[in-house]
């Protein structure tokens, strides 16, 4: 059994603190951002930052379905850290500024992959899909703070 990672950046036309506002926005823009893999997504306390608790339903595949109870901590102002109570999984965002107001977020997901033949298709594989599933999602906050 290894540890599975993936990694996404994009570039949010936006300064730190709105994106900073955004992604810990639990309530309003997380639900608007979500790709279709999120499902059944509900706040289930708290709603901005850290202290909030949120659940979801997450298809990786039509047959890999996983549901999520995320518990969302903030060690620094420009890290916002989800991790799943019922999986060894955990979401690291972290912003840094960029040139001329925009912020580079990056989205760390890591989690704790199957032995043997599964095992190595699951970290071959899963890294990717969940990659474009986290580029989806900035790319899609990135267009919500466009417009606002």
């Amino acid at each position: 059994m290894g540890q599975v990672v993936a990694t996404a950046e994009h570039v949010v036309a936006a300064p730190v603190d709105r994106v900073r506002s955004a992604l810990a926005d639990y309530e309003g823009v997380r639900p608007r951002v979500l790709p279709e893999q999120y499902s059944a997504y509900r706040v289930q306390s708290g709603g901005q930052g850290a202290g909030t608790r949120v659940a979801w339903r997450f298809a990786a595949t039509s047959k890999r379905v996983r549901d999520q109870l995320v518990e969302v901590s903030q060690p620094d102002p420009d890290t916002l850290v989800e991790t799943d109570t019922r999986s060894s999984m955990v979401t690291t965002w972290t912003l840094h500024p960029a040139d001329a107001g925009a912020t580079t977020v990056r989205v760390r997901t890591t989690w704790n992959g199957a032995g043997g033949i599964g095992g190595f298709f699951e970290r071959t594989f899963a890294p990717r899909g969940l990659r474009r599933t986290q580029e989806e999602l900035l790319t899609r906050l990135d267009r919500e703070l466009a417009t606002r």
